[in-house]
């Protein structure tokens, strides 16, 4: 059994090894995979970030991260992971900065945290909000937190949603309608009447 767990490590590490690229060959995969993403990039950070000033660092920040984690590991699914980086960077300044987006995460109407500038205890307040909402929707099942992102965040119809995912528009309502509940639930406590999968 040993052996087996040993030709599966040599395994992965000549996969990692051969998914390193030299300088130039990094530099050709960005331009060729994550550049022609910047319209999608710039879109997600000018709905998720209300300082319209901060992005263009913003962008060239999300394209530092993904140039250096290619470093490593070229990602298999290159728009994921931009969108994630952005995701996470924005979580981040939101953490680092006090400022309170929470639409950075997704657009979850029922927290009304103030646009305004938050007070000290409000801030407190909205952050472990935001602490929690990211927790809820990591504990999220995987394909109900997918569809969730695909249209809180990158704001998918319901059609283009069942596309990507390869089912049909009711089980992506089914999936919304159980991920918004499993938010709420986790966020404000256990709801009633609740429906099983179509």
């Amino acid at each position: 059994m040993a052996k087996t767990t040993d030709m599966d490590r040599d395994r992965a590490e000549t996969r990692r090894s051969d998914a390193r690229m030299s300088t130039p060959e990094l530099r050709a995969w960005f331009m060729r995979e994550v550049v022609p993403l910047e319209p999608i990039l710039m879109q997600y950070l000018q709905h998720n970030w209300r300082n319209r000033s901060d992005i263009v660092d913003l962008r060239q920040e999300v394209y530092m991260r993904v140039f250096e984690a290619a470093k490593v590991q070229i990602p298999e699914r290159t728009r994921n992971f931009v969108l994630t980086t952005a995701r996470n960077l924005l979580i981040n300044r939101v953490l680092h900065e006090q400022i309170v987006p929470i639409e950075a995460v997704a657009d979850v109407e029922a927290l009304e945290i103030a646009k305004d500038a938050p007070d000290p205890e409000r801030n407190a307040i909205a952050r472990d909000e935001l602490r929690r909402l990211q927790t809820a929707l990591d504990r999220l099942p995987p394909r109900c937190r997918e569809a969730i992102v695909l249209r809180k965040i990158e704001n998918l119809s319901i059609q283009e949603i069942a596309q990507r995912m390869g089912v049909n528009a009711k089980t992506v309502e089914w999936h919304l309608t159980n991920g918004v509940r499993a938010l709420t639930e986790a966020l404000y406590g256990p709801a009633t009447g609740v429906r099983g999968k179509p």
